[in-house]
């Protein structure tokens, strides 16, 4: 490989949400440095396929509802 080129791959600490702590190799930052995550993989619905909430309450939602509830692409 070329020498110059390629950035430090160096170790660094990674803080999650709930305040664990693990160390991992990475380019960002500087050695030793702690990296404080703002949303935290274990628990964030995009990475656990969790459900959001619909809060919703007779809006644009309940007239969808209201005007298009009763269709169904299923044959009858």
């Amino acid at each position: 490989m070329k020498s110059g080129i390629h950035p430090d791959y160096h170790v660094i600490t990674v803080q999650m949400t709930d305040g664990s702590t693990y160390q991992t190799r990475s380019t960002w930052g500087a050695e030793g440095d702690t990296m404080t995550l703002d949303i935290d993989p274990t628990v964030h619905p995009a990475w656990t396929g969790g459900r959001g909430t619909l809060l919703d309450q007779g809006g644009q939602v309940a007239r969808f509802n209201k005007r298009f509830g009763g269709l169904s692409l299923a044959k009858k």
